[in-house]
This record gives structure tokens, C-alpha cells and sequence, in this order.
């Protein structure tokens, strides 16, 4: 009887200017890795991957140094500096034919490492997409927890279909990864992408940890423009909102016609700039809100329709 091969997993982490973490996370990664073709539960051909996105540190040095100690670890260095999200769309799609799964990991280990064992054995057990989900964010700080459910009750009023509190920390079929290279768009959202491609998925809960070294890649300013971006990328429901804004200030102006038409036939006219000038500023404003949303559509339009290569990849370690 031929006993069943075991999958070849990879796990793919996006780098920054990571140097100060990476020897930890890779250590971590690659113990994992070897306890689990140990035990028989995945292949010796699977690997952990580091993504470099056009650090400005050591991040590239240090990657290649331990692809040479440890024997689980590649690297993959890409040209300029392209973002979180097209970085690791690099790994997965680079990666893609060389293993039956692929588990995405920011490389900061706030992503606990101990639960990537349970994302297989679903995986193994028939699961194509396996999302790691945040219990609880009580080590958040209150502005960062606020703004956290600020963005997924903001994704949801827009219509945007996401795995409430999950990052980027996943597991990925071979054929989940295939349909996912199918999506050539330029505005990457894979919190977006990946649970709209609709192959079975499941979820594992962990606890999120401190940073182990270094500072975070993503202030408040990158997370707005981060959520923004998943928005108009996903859903037009802002459009359909400046309809409705359009509405709103069409129904108010018959309002006030209507208060001045009585103002006038009672005498109770009040002269005075007020009613002139509040009037034109609140109009001008929520036109230049309008526009500047439908503005924001046709930018996005402007970046696909050119059609530029999301990435470019310089060098490769195994």
C-alpha cells in the first residue's frame, strides 16, 4: 500500500527593514518547520521564505547569511520597495508551484508561530484557506484598538467582504494560489482578494504578542491610506454615496426655498451674509468631498489601465 505524500508547506514573510528581528523569526520558523517533518506531519522540501521589499538596512545581507545556516530558509530580494501587499504577493506567486500550501507571516512574530501546525492539519484535513483571527486586542493600545474597529465596522459598512481581526496571517492552497494569480489588478487588497476567490475556509484563533525588535511599519497614516485603499478597491458603495449626498442637499435646499417662500408672505425676512454665504460654503464643500471621491475612482482607474508590473524581482537565495 503507497503511503500518502506529505505536503510541501512554505511560509512567506514580507520584510522591511527587518534586520534586527529576522534571525529570531527565521530560528523560529525553521525549529517549527523541522518539529513538523519530524513528526512526519509535512515534507522535508518545505521552507520558510523571506521577502525583502527594497529594505534600506541590513534586511538582504542578513537574509542571504542565514538561507546559508539554516537549512529551511530562501530568500527572495526584490528591486525597489513596491509595499506590503505586492511584496508578498511576490512570495505567494513566485512561490506558488514549489508547495502545496503557503502561509503568509509578517516577520515582526506579533503573529504567534505556535498555531501555524493547527493551519496545516486543517489544511490536510481538506481546508484551502485557513485564517488566523486575533482573539482579543486587550495589549492594543485604546487609540489602536479604536481605530481597529473603526476599520472593520468601515469595511463593512462599505460592503467589503473581510474576516473580522485577521491580517495578513493565512494559510493558502496550491488552487486558492492559482486563482489568485488570475487577479491582475494594481491596487492589492488580499484581505479583500483572498476571501471573495471562495474555496472552503476555516479559522484559527491565537493572541497576538509584542513586536520582538524593531518598530512598527505601519503608523496611522499608512493604516488610513491601508484601509482607504482597501475601500475603493472593493467596493463602489462611496460613489453610490455621493448620490445619496446629492439627494440630501437637493432635498435641504427645497427646505430652505420652502422657509424663505413663508419668510417672505409672514414679513419675517432676516437680512444679513448668513443666509447667503453658509449656503454657498456648505455646498462648495460637500462638492469638493464629491469630487474628490470620484477622483479618487479614477486614479485607481488610471493605475490599471496602464497595466505597470506590480514588482520585479532581483536576486533569489534557496
Amino acid at each position: 500500500m503507497e503511503t500518502k505524500q506529505k505536503p510541501i508547506i512554505g511560509i512567506v514573510s514580507p520584510c522591511y527593514n527587518e534586520a534586527l528581528v529576522l534571525p529570531e523569526t527565521a530560528a523560529q520558523l525553521n525549529e517549527i518547520i523541522q518539529d513538523l517533518v519530524l513528526r512526519n506531519i509535512i515534507s522535508g522540501k518545505s521552507f520558510a521564505l523571506f521577502v525583502d521589499d527594497g529594505s534600506k538596512d541590513n534586511t538582504w545581507n542578513c537574509i542571504e547569511e542565514l538561507a546559508a545556516e539554516l537549512i529551511h530558509v530562501k530568500g527572495l530580494k526584490l528591486a525597489g520597495n513596491v509595499g506590503h501587499q505586492k511584496a508578498l504577493l511576490a512570495g505567494l506567486l513566485t512561490f506558488k508551484e514549489e508547495a502545496d500550501a503557503l502561509i503568509s507571516i509578517d516577520a515582526d512574530l506579533q503573529d504567534d508561530v505556535r498555531v501555524i501546525e493547527k493551519m496545516i492539519l486543517k489544511f490536510i484535513s481538506g481546508t484551502d484557506v485557513v485564517f488566523g483571527v486575533r482573539k482579543e486586542r486587550v495589549t492594543d493600545t485604546f487609540f489602536k484598538r479604536n481605530t481597529a474597529l473603526f476599520f472593520y465596522k468601515l469595511m463593512k459598512l462599505m460592503k467589503v467582504n473581510v474576516v473580522h481581526n485577521h491580517a495578513d496571517y493565512r494559510l493558502c492552497s496550491h488552487r486558492v494560489l492559482k486563482a489568485l494569480a488570475e487577479f491582475g489588478e494594481v491596487n492589492l487588497f488580499l484581505r479583500g482578494i483572498i476571501p471573495s476567490i471562495g474555496f472552503k475556509s476555516e479559522v484559527v484563533y491565537y493572541d497576538r504578542l509584542e513586536r520582538f525588535a524593531g518598530e512598527s511599519k505601519y503608523p496611522f497614516r499608512k493604516m488610513a491610506a491601508f484601509a482607504w485603499n482597501g475601500v475603493t478597491s472593493f467596493s463602489n458603495y462611496p460613489l453610490k454615496l455621493v448620490t445619496i449626498i446629492g439627494f440630501a442637499v437637493f432635498f435641504a435646499c427645497l427646505i430652505m426655498t420652502g422657509y424663505a417662500v413663508f419668510a417672505i408672505y409672514t414679513g419675517d425676512v432676516v437680512p444679513g451674509w448668513l443666509s447667503t454665504v453658509l449656503p454657498m460654503y456648505f455646498l462648495g464643500g460637500v462638492q469638493l468631498f464629491c469630487f474628490g471621491i470620484i477622483g479618487e475612482y479614477i486614479g485607481k482607474i488610471y493605475s490599471e489601465v496602464k497595466q505597470r508590473p506590480r514588482y520585479f524581482i532581483d536576486k533569489r537565495v534557496d
